[in-house]
């Protein structure tokens, strides 16, 4: 649950003994849906997505932070024609993919009225008529309200694979209780391994890079190496998050691979280019240290 005082403020925590206050102008919608407690607010950095008292988007660097998760994605991949999104209630994954030329787009959210409820408020992502044609399968992008993970056990039944899947949940908690917790999982990366099309990545949010809050981050880095044949990392250089990139396949450069594609994608970000690539692969310290994985 959201700590609010008088919807004047909203207590996130950081870390261990460590809480952000962020200071809300204005509440455009707060209210518990049937997973989360959600709150669309103004803020200093414009309109602002928080889910149990997590900032998960802000109108200021939004784009930073999706075009971090979905372009290294696009870069790696042999192709980009059919793309899963899991998660990402705001559906700017999903536009960027579509943007880069995607044909299929599924987004798969569990939470029917958060990401109704961002369309209808956030001035990014779905507008309520763009997520309207998604939910009616109108156009590359088509909307599943469905879990996760039964979503990906029923297309590893099945025949169709993806170039690119995309997990863009909130951080993953410490504590195992947490309900998206199994989607950062082994088992679950697995899953989505099965599911890729020849040459296709797995792409999510691993988690913070400095070292008072970098735990699930050194999790999903062990996971990563011993799940994928190649690892590929990018910390952004302009948000506080860092992303994990894998391919089944052992790829020998996927930074020189990724700047050698990157003038040729047909999505160009704003917010990364060729130094960017080089100067954010290379993973913190204590990651590259973890354990003989690290290295693969």
């Amino acid at each position: 649950m959201t700590t609010t005082e008088r919807t004047l403020r909203i207590r996130e925590p950081v870390g261990t003994g460590l809480t952000r206050v962020w200071d809300i102008e204005e509440v455009l919608w707060e209210g518990d849906t049937p997973f989360q407690h959600v709150v669309i607010a103004r803020t200093a950095q414009g309109i602002s997505l928080f889910c149990d008292s997590d900032r998960q988007s802000t109108e200021f660097s939004q784009l930073v932070y999706h075009e971090a998760l979905v372009v290294p994605a696009l870069l790696l991949a042999d192709q980009v024609g059919s793309v899963l999104v899991i998660g990402s209630s705001e559906g700017v994954a999903c536009q960027l993919a579509a943007s880069a030329g995607a044909s299929r787009v599924d987004h798969v959210d569990i939470d029917t009225e958060a990401v109704r409820r961002c369309a209808e408020h956030l001035p990014y992502g779905y507008t309520v008529s763009e997520l309207a044609s998604a939910e009616r399968g109108d156009g590359p992008i088509r909307m599943h309200y469905t879990d996760g993970w039964a979503f990906v056990a029923d297309a590893a039944a099945g025949s169709h694979r993806y170039d690119i899947v995309l997990i863009d949940l909130p951080d993953e908690h410490t504590d195992a209780s947490a309900q998206h917790n199994r989607l950062y999982g082994t088992e679950f990366l697995r899953m989505c391994r099965s599911i890729l099309a020849t040459g296709g990545v797995v792409a999510n949010q691993a988690g913070c890079p400095t070292l008072w809050r970098n735990e699930t981050l050194l999790s999903s880095w062990r996971r990563y190496t011993e799940t994928f044949g190649t690892t590929a990392y990018f910390g952004s250089d302009e948000h506080e998050w860092a992303f994990l990139f894998g391919k089944a396949d052992e790829t020998p450069d996927p930074v020189a691979l990724m700047i050698d594609r990157l003038s040729r994608c047909a999505y160009q970000p704003t917010s990364i280019d060729a130094q960017a690539l080089a100067g954010c692969s290379v993973p913190p310290y204590q990651v590259r240290h973890l354990s003989p994985t690290a290295h693969r």
